[in-house]
This record gives structure tokens, C-alpha cells and sequence, in this order.
């Protein structure tokens, strides 16, 4: 664990864009319905971390969860020894494509497992480290083939549903991508409609399918991103409102509230060793 500790100190000092997350709290978060856009393996370093709404999902200093990106979980963040910390990588439906080489059937089971959780194997924590280590020199095509190894990685050790754990043909996730690349701002249904190429009777009868509105994928959209920019950086509130797809830093606390149980400012200062510093909120 010290290796990849070291490997993420070192990469995150040089201030470029990573592909990987690091989330740290000096104190407990407690946040519900958090949404899991995209397929996520979390790695705890620090404290544990309690999922579900009955908390029978932990994960412990030294060990995993990778998660499917369809839950949405209430989560606490506990620190242990002043700080919890974790690594969160992301993975997108390209990324699973590397199991369609071998040959292996995704069609859907009837019970698909939408959680792993387990200790880190050596062999995991290497492949993670090198992982970490290789965003100061890899590009893009590199970075995406050191994912892949990550998941198939995972299935060699025995987590056999980790090829199904992507909802790639998702309307859903459709549309939350179609959003998050126009920087969570808003589309007229006819702009989107024409990114979907279908029409809009097409589009509210899929959605009603998926039970899901068009207002639910953007407010997850929207407050997904705002939580994690609250939690991976250390941007003004008022920015991240801005850069979530809210004019007003009032409406997305609001928001945020309503949807997590914390406001901006309350989840901002779990993040200082002194509740009492001062917050840069505007």
C-alpha cells in the first residue's frame, strides 16, 4: 500500500489532468442516494467506507468495492487515524470492450452482482500502482489499455460478473453522457432528440420503460458532478455550481441539500482538519 501511496502523492504534485480521483475527509461524511454514473472501483486507503442503506457494505483500509453504475447508495466516509482517503478510478462502456476478444458471453443473467467488495490481492495492488505511476507519461490510448488490465485483472481473480457490470445500452446513460459533454448546461429536447436521432415520443416512451424523467438523469447528472468536484478539488462553491450547470450558487445548494441530506458548506468542512477554518464559498 506505502508504493501506491507514494505513486499518487507523486503523480497528483505535478498538476495535470488525471484519470483517477483521490477523495479525502477529516472527518465523517454521511451522504445519501449518491448516484454511480459510471462503473467504479474504489480503493480505500484510509478510514472505511460504509454503503447501503443499512450499511452492510464495508470496506476497510487495504480493501475494494467496485461498483456497477447503476446503484444509487447512501454512503458514510469514516476517517480512521484523522483522515479517510480514497482512490476512485472510473470506467466507461469502451473500456469493457476488451472481453469481446475472449469471446466471453455478456449477454445478461438473470442475477447480476452490482457490487464486489473484497481485500486488495498483490497482484491488484501492483496492477493498480502501475496504473497510477504510468499518468505521468502515458497518453490517452495507454491510460485506457492500463485500465482494461485492471478489469480483466478482476475477472481473472474470480470476480466473474465484472464484464456485465456496465449498463451499455442504458437511455440513461446515454443521455447523462450527452449532458456531461455539454457541460451539464441545458438541451432542448429537439437538440436532444436529434443527438439520439429519435423522436421525442420515441424518447418519453423509452424513458417511461426505464422509469426514469428526463429531469431526474439531469438533476443526477448535475449534483453528481457538483459532489465530485467538492470532493476532488478545492474550487470555490460558487464555481462548482457554475460548473455543474447552475446560474445560481443558492439553487444548487438547495438542490444538494435536498438530494444528499448536507449542504456544500457542511460536506466542505469535513474536508478541513479545523471544522472551525474559514470555507471560500463564493
Amino acid at each position: 500500500m506505502q508504493a501506491l501511496i507514494q505513486s499518487i502523492n507523486s503523480v497528483t504534485s505535478i498538476g495535470i489532468d488525471l484519470p483517477f480521483a483521490i477523495y479525502r475527509a477529516y472527518h465523517e461524511q454521511r451522504l445519501f442516494d449518491v448516484p454511480v454514473a459510471k462503473p467504479t472501483l474504489v480503493v480505500v486507503i484510509n478510514g472505511s467506507k460504509q454503503l447501503g442503506k443499512l450499511g452492510n457494505i464495508m470496506c476497510n483500509a487495504g480493501e475494494f468495492v467496485f461498483l456497477s453504475d447503476s446503484p444509487k447508495l447512501d454512503m458514510r466516509n469514516i476517517p480512521k487515524d484523522d483522515i479517510y482517503q480514497a482512490l476512485l478510478i472510473e470506467f466507461d462502456a469502451n473500456d469493457f470492450t476488451v472481453f469481446e476478444r475472449l469471446q466471453i458471453n455478456r449477454e445478461r443473467k438473470s442475477i447480476i452482482s452490482e457490487h464486489y467488495s473484497a481485500p486488495l490481492s498483490k497482484e491488484l495492488l501492483a496492477c493498480i500502482t502501475q496504473f497510477v505511476d504510468s499518468v505521468s507519461w502515458a497518453n490517452g490510448d495507454i491510460i485506457r489499455h492500463r485500465k482494461q488490465e485492471i478489469l480483466l485483472l478482476l475477472h481473472t481473480l474470480g470476480f466473474e460478473h465484472i464484464p456485465f457490470m456496465t449498463h451499455r445500452v442504458s437511455l440513461s446513460n446515454q443521455i447523462y453522457g450527452i449532458f456531461k459533454s455539454n457541460g451539464f448546461q441545458e438541451l432542448r429536447l429537439a437538440q436532444l432528440c436529434s443527438l439520439l436521432a429519435m423522436s421525442e415520443s420515441t424518447l418519453r416512451r423509452k424513458l417511461q420503460a426505464e422509469d426514469v424523467t428526463l429531469q431526474q438523469i439531469k438533476d443526477k447528472a448535475r449534483l453528481g458532478h457538483g459532489l465530485h468536484l467538492l470532493q476532488a478539488t478545492s474550487k470555490p462553491i460558487g464555481d462548482v455550481a457554475s460548473l455543474s450547470g447552475y446560474t445560481s450558487q443558492s439553487r444548487f445548494t438547495e438542490k444538494f441539500k435536498s438530494h444528499f441530506g448536507i449542504t456544500p458548506s457542511e460536506l466542505r468542512s469535513t474536508k478541513l482538519k479545523d471544522m472551525g477554518e474559514n470555507l471560500t464559498v463564493f
